[in-house]
């Protein structure tokens, strides 16, 4: 099996605060010149997994000269193993201010945050109070305002009682993802906090999570996989909601996004909007 973590080059690793949050920094390579102050990137994991899921474009991000931030929850990935019963979507949130306040000390400026999944979501809160210097959803869990305007259909909700199991992923290829895609994944998903899922998935019996779009301040893209007309309509409602800039990549896995075949697609629809609003911000 193909291990990408194993591919990326060398990079800063350390652990912060009381629960021991595993970050990785990924410094930009040739910068060109009148470009050293950009803002840097905080990459963001989704449920199960960690700043594992970003191999892939990590590589991509640094070669155009954007310094990267790969963070993990507590309990996720090399972060301090903990009690997965008792952590909250709270807890998550705490996480992620203690990463940007590291962040902003560190480099001088906020960053722009690019959330994914269930790192979506916890983005989107944190922008109400937090200053990013901008904000991409890449498949993001919606927040209760934009599934009220674009509810799942016939969805039946359940409620885990402890933790999550991590997804059972089938050795066979998806539609954008190959056999060894899956195994790097199956390699390192580990399960997740019920509690947290209780709050934000509308899976999970969730009433969902709010959020104040007037809160929220800062330039937002939005790329959402897609596979049915109701997920385009869902992708469109949370750009919509945010008013962000939407791209739909038709065909594309959930975790295909990020480390399926088609993920260049992802990388370069990332970039293009970074550039442009790097322009814009010169």
């Amino acid at each position: 099996m193909r291990d990408f973590t194993k591919e990326l080059p060398p990079h800063t690793q350390k652990y912060i605060g009381e629960h021991d949050l595993y970050l990785e920094v990924f410094e930009g390579e040739g910068q060109p010149q009148g470009t050293e102050h950009r803002p840097p990137l905080l990459l963001i994991h989704g449920a199960y997994t960690g700043s594992w899921m970003w191999s892939k474009y990590i590589p991509h991000f640094i070669r155009e000269g954007w310094t990267c931030y790969a963070m993990n929850l507590r309990g996720h990935y090399r972060s301090r193993v903990l009690d997965m019963t008792r952590i909250t979507f709270e807890d998550y949130l705490e996480d992620i201010r203690e990463v940007i306040k590291e962040v902003t000390a560190e480099r001088g400026e906020a960053p722009i945050v690019i959330g994914f999944s269930m790192g979506g979501i916890l983005s989107q809160k944190l922008a109400e109070t937090e200053r990013f210097a901008g904000l991409v959803l890449m498949d993001s869990s919606l927040c209760r305002e934009v599934h009220d305007l674009v509810p799942y259909s016939g969805l039946v909700p359940s409620r885990p009682v402890n933790v999550v199991p991590a997804p059972v992923r089938e050795e066979a290829a998806s539609i954008d993802e190959s056999a060894e895609d899956i195994a790097f994944q199956r390699k390192y998903l580990t399960m997740e906090s019920a509690r947290a899922f209780s709050a934000f998935s509308f899976f999970f019996s969730a009433t969902g999570i709010p959020v104040d779009r007037s809160a929220v301040h800062c330039p937002c893209l939005v790329i959402h996989a897609v596979n049915s007309d109701e997920e385009e309509r869902q992708g469109q409602a949370n750009a919509d909601y945010f008013r962000a800039e939407y791209r739909g990549l038709w065909n594309t896995t959930h975790t295909g996004l990020l480390v399926g075949q088609r993920y260049l697609e992802g990388v370069q629809t990332v970039l293009e909007w970074l550039k442009r609003e790097a322009d814009a911000a010169s």
